[in-house]
Protein backbone atom coordinates (compact mmCIF):
# COMPACT_ATOMS: atom_id res chain seq x y z
CA UNK A 1 0.00 0.00 0.00
CA UNK A 2 2.87 2.30 0.78
CA UNK A 3 4.32 1.75 -2.71
CA UNK A 4 0.96 2.59 -4.30
CA UNK A 5 0.62 5.79 -2.26
CA UNK A 6 4.18 6.75 -3.14
CA UNK A 7 3.47 6.10 -6.83
CA UNK A 8 0.32 8.23 -6.69
CA UNK A 9 2.21 11.01 -4.89
CA UNK A 10 4.99 10.91 -7.50
CA UNK A 11 2.44 10.99 -10.34
CA UNK A 12 0.58 13.93 -8.75
CA UNK A 13 3.86 15.79 -8.17
CA UNK A 14 4.89 15.26 -11.80
CA UNK A 15 1.48 16.36 -13.07
CA UNK A 16 1.55 19.43 -10.82
CA UNK A 17 5.08 20.33 -11.97
CA UNK A 18 4.13 19.82 -15.61
CA UNK A 19 1.01 21.96 -15.16
CA UNK A 20 2.99 24.73 -13.48
CA UNK A 21 5.61 24.60 -16.24
CA UNK A 22 2.93 24.77 -18.95
CA UNK A 23 1.27 27.68 -17.14
CA UNK A 24 4.59 29.56 -16.88
CA UNK A 25 5.32 28.96 -20.56
CA UNK A 26 1.84 30.16 -21.56
CA UNK A 27 2.24 33.31 -19.42
CA UNK A 28 5.71 33.97 -20.86
CA UNK A 29 4.42 33.49 -24.40
CA UNK A 30 1.44 35.78 -23.73
CA UNK A 31 3.68 38.45 -22.23
CA UNK A 32 6.04 38.15 -25.20
CA UNK A 33 3.16 38.55 -27.64
CA UNK A 34 1.84 41.53 -25.68
CA UNK A 35 5.31 43.10 -25.78
CA UNK A 36 5.49 42.52 -29.54
CA UNK A 37 2.06 44.09 -30.02
CA UNK A 38 3.06 47.12 -27.92
CA UNK A 39 6.28 47.55 -29.90
CA UNK A 40 4.35 47.22 -33.17
CA UNK A 41 1.81 49.80 -32.02
CA UNK A 42 4.59 52.16 -30.98
CA UNK A 43 6.25 51.87 -34.39
CA UNK A 44 2.87 52.51 -36.06
CA UNK A 45 2.36 55.65 -33.96
CA UNK A 46 5.87 56.84 -34.79
CA UNK A 47 5.09 56.34 -38.50
CA UNK A 48 1.92 58.44 -38.18
CA UNK A 49 3.85 61.21 -36.43
CA UNK A 50 6.54 61.10 -39.12
CA UNK A 51 3.85 61.22 -41.80
CA UNK A 52 2.12 64.24 -40.25
CA UNK A 53 5.47 65.98 -39.83
CA UNK A 54 6.27 65.46 -43.51
CA UNK A 55 2.85 66.76 -44.54
CA UNK A 56 3.32 69.82 -42.33
CA UNK A 57 6.73 70.52 -43.87
CA UNK A 58 5.16 70.25 -47.33
CA UNK A 59 2.36 72.63 -46.41
CA UNK A 60 4.86 75.12 -44.97
CA UNK A 61 6.98 74.92 -48.12
CA UNK A 62 3.94 75.38 -50.33
CA UNK A 63 2.78 78.36 -48.25
CA UNK A 64 6.21 79.98 -48.46
CA UNK A 65 6.29 79.46 -52.23
CA UNK A 66 2.82 80.97 -52.65
CA UNK A 67 3.73 83.96 -50.49
CA UNK A 68 6.95 84.58 -52.43
CA UNK A 69 5.12 84.28 -55.75
CA UNK A 70 2.39 86.69 -54.60
CA UNK A 71 4.97 89.22 -53.44
CA UNK A 72 6.89 89.01 -56.73
CA UNK A 73 3.66 89.26 -58.77
CA UNK A 74 2.63 92.36 -56.83
CA UNK A 75 6.05 93.95 -57.33
CA UNK A 76 5.95 93.14 -61.06
CA UNK A 77 2.44 94.62 -61.35
CA UNK A 78 3.56 97.84 -59.66
CA UNK A 79 6.55 98.08 -62.01
CA UNK A 80 4.30 97.56 -65.04
CA UNK A 81 1.84 100.17 -63.77
CA UNK A 82 4.69 102.64 -63.49
CA UNK A 83 5.84 101.76 -67.00
CA UNK A 84 2.32 102.22 -68.32
CA UNK A 85 2.14 105.62 -66.65
CA UNK A 86 5.22 106.78 -68.46
CA UNK A 87 4.30 105.33 -71.87
CA UNK A 88 4.49 107.83 -74.70
CA UNK A 89 2.08 106.17 -77.12
CA UNK A 90 -0.77 103.68 -77.39
CA UNK A 91 1.58 101.34 -79.24
CA UNK A 92 3.99 101.41 -76.28
CA UNK A 93 1.11 100.70 -73.85
CA UNK A 94 0.05 97.70 -75.93
CA UNK A 95 3.65 96.41 -76.05
CA UNK A 96 4.09 96.81 -72.28
CA UNK A 97 0.75 95.11 -71.61
CA UNK A 98 1.51 92.25 -74.02
CA UNK A 99 4.98 91.68 -72.60
CA UNK A 100 3.62 91.77 -69.05
CA UNK A 101 0.78 89.35 -69.85
CA UNK A 102 3.17 86.92 -71.51
CA UNK A 103 5.70 87.13 -68.68
CA UNK A 104 3.02 86.86 -65.99
CA UNK A 105 1.45 83.82 -67.64
CA UNK A 106 4.83 82.08 -68.02
CA UNK A 107 5.69 82.85 -64.40
CA UNK A 108 2.29 81.56 -63.23
CA UNK A 109 2.60 78.32 -65.22
CA UNK A 110 6.13 77.80 -63.91
CA UNK A 111 4.92 78.42 -60.36
CA UNK A 112 1.99 76.01 -60.75
CA UNK A 113 4.46 73.35 -61.93
CA UNK A 114 6.66 74.07 -58.92
CA UNK A 115 3.66 73.86 -56.57
CA UNK A 116 2.62 70.60 -58.18
CA UNK A 117 6.12 69.19 -57.64
CA UNK A 118 6.04 70.33 -54.02
CA UNK A 119 2.65 68.72 -53.40
CA UNK A 120 3.75 65.49 -55.09
CA UNK A 121 6.93 65.33 -53.02
CA UNK A 122 4.98 66.12 -49.85
CA UNK A 123 2.43 63.37 -50.51
CA UNK A 124 5.22 60.91 -51.28
CA UNK A 125 7.10 61.86 -48.10
CA UNK A 126 3.89 61.71 -46.06
CA UNK A 127 2.91 58.23 -47.21
CA UNK A 128 6.40 56.72 -47.09
CA UNK A 129 6.43 55.91 -43.33
CA UNK A 130 2.87 54.58 -43.49
CA UNK A 131 3.71 52.37 -46.47
CA UNK A 132 6.76 51.04 -44.64
CA UNK A 133 4.64 50.12 -41.61
CA UNK A 134 2.01 48.47 -43.81
CA UNK A 135 4.71 46.44 -45.53
CA UNK A 136 6.16 45.41 -42.16
CA UNK A 137 2.71 44.39 -40.93
CA UNK A 138 1.99 42.31 -44.04
CA UNK A 139 5.40 40.63 -43.77
CA UNK A 140 4.77 39.85 -40.10
CA UNK A 141 1.39 38.24 -40.88
CA UNK A 142 2.87 36.28 -43.77
CA UNK A 143 5.70 34.96 -41.63
CA UNK A 144 3.19 33.92 -38.94
CA UNK A 145 1.41 31.61 -41.37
Amino acid sequence: MENGAEAIKTTVDRATAAGQQAFREAIDKSLGSLGDMNAHGKRNLEAVVESVTAATRGAETLGAQALAFSKKSFEDSVAVAQSLGSAKSVQEVVEIQTTFAKTALEAYLGEVTRWSDTVSASVKDSFKPLNERMTATVEKFQSAR
